[in-house]
């Protein structure tokens, strides 16, 4: 790994026992000891600084899903313990001042607030509406409650939205008549709903009726479909709301422009814009604890998703706002305050690891705070800062940095018993001349089992995006260490495109998703097989996701000597076609330069479905039905070229997934035949 400077020890340093095979008894990684881990997230420092309050998932192999419940560990002890438990789920913590949790739940078949008071006992309704609660906020005074609530736009109660969903459930006919786009996103058809901003004034623990807050918005609070609470806030005297949406009507589906809007708890004034003077994405505010600056994330280019999210301060007064350290060039990813509001704590893509930073809003000065790996969420107090950590190795779990003394420390042992006896591969990042001579950086994981002077199989990953990055993380999807554990060599390459490496090398791909990209892998793949002599090149299969399986498709017909075998999940096989069939237009207009009626050379230049005649690689086609980002028939597609071709090849559908494969039976069939498929390929010799 390079070096990089930090406050804390090594993470590495703090894992004793999990890093090396066991002496006795090891075994690789494999699928099925992947889909059984706790998933550790979300943490919540308490208002004392004393607890922290964290989600863990677990598998319930046997009903085919995951199961969230919070647990708390206090501080100075090493044990957690669960807070919640039973067959539903429960998330989005949040503290009360006296130390009670606030949390959402379906225990009561609908998802509604819960409360765990302070002293214990039951868990305690807090909310019993008609309709489910999406995200909710506690305002500082504990008061009110700030919520998200799928209403109908036409309806003036939350009754009539409850009796339009029952009664099209009742109705004989199930056609829908739509009158604008977004009909379908990510996985769901459009049901007429929006999610609107309401409160609710707290009464002995118990929520009043709902005041629409957003209703004169056309626009979804949170975001759809991966918006949260952090876009949402009360100022700190709980009479103000900041949020972001896009109000933009008939035009959602090609625009990315977010905006701030304010607004009066008590409805006395209308949502006012905050950021009207930004045409592009403004998201995640913060106010000071003041409450007279507010800070928060904005990109500057309208209809580009990938676009730098710089921080910002906004003087509410003047109606003023500044970049905070504009040289940095990372993408913040998250954003929270410090207790005294001079400084911003965000994570961001850095060189293949994914650290967390704390800039000074006053100088624009930047800090580094962790090390090689992957941080997640994260929680600040007054002294202490607690957040989730993964790396290639190691799933997440909860550690807590001291703010004053720049030490760290871990805070749970999460799959320890589950791991001991894993045996894990060595991994090596490294960089090589790409595009241009440009520095491109990638990594190297050995097989289980590695014994120097014998030759393996390499399973070439190629991450999707574009605009992502591939590095120093653990993952549920794809896994480099359970690739490593079937016996394979892993390499993957974060080319021109890639994340954290700065934005002019993000925006590279845009326009050239088949130039640059491409060149780059073929570069990293030369680089490995000379640096590595373990690497047997001619038993190699390339796998990718959704761009990465676009960039399958694309290796098919311009790199078909390269690999023995394909793996495409999710991927572009027309580009065109694809402009004109998924549902979030501005990510293939800004990409290929406008729609494609109006610029079809920028959709033709690298599209792999005009190079069908030189596919002669066997390729598995994998895709998830529920996928309306990259609808079916790009992969059906796929398929029938290579049928039609006589091409050695297979389908693996999933009538119930999306863009991703989510449910443990699921993930162990796709990993079985991803596997059946690179074994089969890569047994002998050419």
């Amino acid at each position: 790994m390079f070096a990089s400077r930090c406050l804390i020890p090594a993470v590495l340093g703090l894992l004793p026992g999990l890093l090396g095979p066991s002496a006795v008894h090891a075994a690789p990684m494999s699928a099925e000891v992947l889909v059984r881990l706790e998933r550790v997230s979300a943490p919540a420092l308490s208002p004392q600084g004393d607890q922290v309050v964290y989600a863990l998932r677990r598998t319930d192999l046997d009903a085919g899903r995951g199961i969230t419940q919070l647990w708390v560990t206090p501080r100075g002890t090493p044990r957690p313990r669960a807070l919640t438990q039973g067959e539903a789920s429960s998330s989005g913590a949040q503290w009360g001042a006296d130390g009670s949790v606030y949390f959402l739940s379906r225990r009561g078949g609908s998802q509604q607030v819960w409360r765990l008071p302070a002293e214990g006992g039951e868990a305690q309704p807090v909310t019993d509406y008609p309709l489910d609660v999406v995200v909710f906020r506690l305002s500082p005074d504990q008061r009110r409650l700030a919520l998200s609530l799928a209403v109908f736009p036409d309806c003036t109660s939350l009754a009539c939205s409850r009796e339009r969903i029952e009664q099209r459930r009742a109705s004989p006919a199930s056609g829908v008549l739509h009158e604008r786009l977004f009909v379908r996103h990510w996985d769901r058809y459009d049901d007429g709903t929006r999610q609107q901003l309401f409160v609710a004034e707290l009464d002995q623990g118990r929520a009043g009726e709902p005041r629409p807050l957003s209703a004169s918005l056309d626009g979804d609070v949170p975001s759809q479909p991966f918006g949260d609470v952090g876009e949402l806030v009360f100022s700190p005297d709980s009479r103000q709301l900041v949020f972001s949406i896009r109000a933009a009507g008939r035009e959602e589906a090609w625009s990315t422009n977010f905006d701030l809007y304010q607004v009066a708890v008590d409805g006395s004034q209308p949502p006012r814009n905050l950021t009207a003077g930004n045409p592009a994405w403004d998201t995640a505010p913060r106010f000071t604890p003041d409450g007279r600056q507010l800070v928060y994330l904005a990109m500057r280019r309208p209809g580009f998703e990938a676009d730098r999210y710089a921080v910002r301060v906004l003087d509410l007064a003047s109606g003023r706002s500044r970049e905070v350290a504009p040289d940095w060039d990372r993408s913040a990813a998250a954003l929270a305050l410090s207790a005294d509001g001079r400084t911003a704590f965000v994570t961001a893509d850095d060189l293949g690891q994914h650290r967390l930073f704390a800039i000074d809003l006053a100088r624009g000065s930047v800090r580094t705070l962790t090390g090689d790996g992957h941080v997640g969420g994260f929680s600040v107090g007054r002294d202490r800062l607690v957040y989730t950590w993964n790396d290639l190795h190691h799933p997440d779990d909860l550690y807590e940095l001291d703010l004053r003394s720049g030490r760290s420390r871990r805070l749970t042992h999460h799959n320890q018993a589950a791991l001991q006896d894993i045996e894990r591969a060595g991994m090596e990042a490294f960089r090589f001349p790409g595009w241009n001579g440009e520095t491109v950086h990638g990594h190297l994981m050995k097989p289980v089992g590695f014994r120097e002077g014998q030759r393996y199989p390499v399973a070439f990953i190629i991450h999707g995006g574009p605009q992502g990055s591939m590095g120093n993380l653990w993952h549920y999807r794809w896994n480099p260490a359970v690739f490593s554990g079937m016996g394979y060599a892993v390499v993957f390459i974060d080319f021109h495109g890639s994340t954290g490496y700065g934005q002019a090398f993000t925006d590279s791909i845009s326009g050239d998703w088949g130039g640059k990209p491409l060149e780059d892998l073929q570069k990293g793949w030369a680089y490995a097989l000379a640096r590595y002599p373990f690497l047997d090149g001619s038993r190699a299969c390339a796998l990718g996701a959704s761009y990465g399986g676009y960039m399958i498709n694309w290796i098919a017909g311009q790199w078909p000597e390269a690999f023995r075998c394909l793996v495409n999940h999710d991927g572009i096989f027309d580009t065109r076609s694809m402009g004109q069939s998924t549902e979030e237009l501005w990510f293939t207009e800004w990409e290929f330069g406008g729609t494609p009626s109006r610029n079809p050379a920028g959709y033709e230049r690298h599209n792999p479905s005009l190079h069908v005649e030189k596919w002669r690689t066997p390729m598995l086609v994998i895709q998830g039905e529920l996928d309306f980002r990259v609808p079916t028939e790009q992969s059906l597609a796929a398929f029938n070229a290579l049928q039609r071709r006589g091409i050695p090849s297979q389908l693996l559908r999933f009538p119930d997934e999306n863009h991703w494969v989510l449910k443990p039976h699921n993930s162990l069939l796709w990993h079985r035949t991803v596997k059946a498929w690179l074994d089969r390929w890569t047994a002998a010799p050419p």
